[in-house]
């Protein structure tokens, strides 16, 4: 499974399994299923602070809860805590940190891949870099494209765990 990832991302996907199972060992699995379902959150992952606070803004108008992040291990942080809420991660290719918007989305991909990945990007991308199910929308990105995407984070049904 870890194939081909950095060794910290396959230290992250021990350490967010293991805490995943030691969720279920302590609670039971008819427990955490009871659990309300708290709102669900858009994570906006983008270095550029006029444009985080744009995206951000235009999020807010939807019924998911929005959180802003400048880089991938700051969103990481994010989906550690809250990881099973997120339902939709924005995110630019270019961010702060030593981590990039790819890495951040194979890691989201693999972790939790009931979020809906959109990837954004003011220069080309390469298909192959982009883990199958995320979405690229280029910049500058139209504020409908968006709000699409998030609507689909919320309405399509989440694909299966396997």
């Amino acid at each position: 499974m870890s194939e081909g990832m950095p060794e910290h991302l396959a230290a992250l996907v021990r350490r967010v399994r293991q805490t995943e199972d030691d969720r279920v060992a302590a609670a039971g699995p008819v427990a955490v299923a009871a659990e309300t379902d708290p709102r669900r959150v858009a994570l906006v992952v983008e270095d550029d602070p006029a444009i985080r606070a744009l995206a951000e803004t235009l999020l807010e108008e939807t019924e998911l809860d929005v959180v802003g992040c400048d880089s991938a291990e700051a969103a990481l942080s994010v989906l550690q805590a809250r990881g099973g809420d997120v339902a939709l991660v924005f995110a630019d290719v270019r961010l702060a940190g030593h981590m990039d918007g790819l890495q951040l989305a194979r890691a989201v991909a693999t972790l939790w891949p009931r979020a809906r990945l959109v990837i954004t990007s003011g220069h080309g991308l390469p298909r192959p870099e982009m883990p199958p199910e995320a979405v690229f929308i280029a910049k500058p990105w139209r504020p409908l494209d968006v709000l699409v995407e998030a609507e689909r984070a919320t309405s399509d049904p989440a694909p299966p765990v396997v």
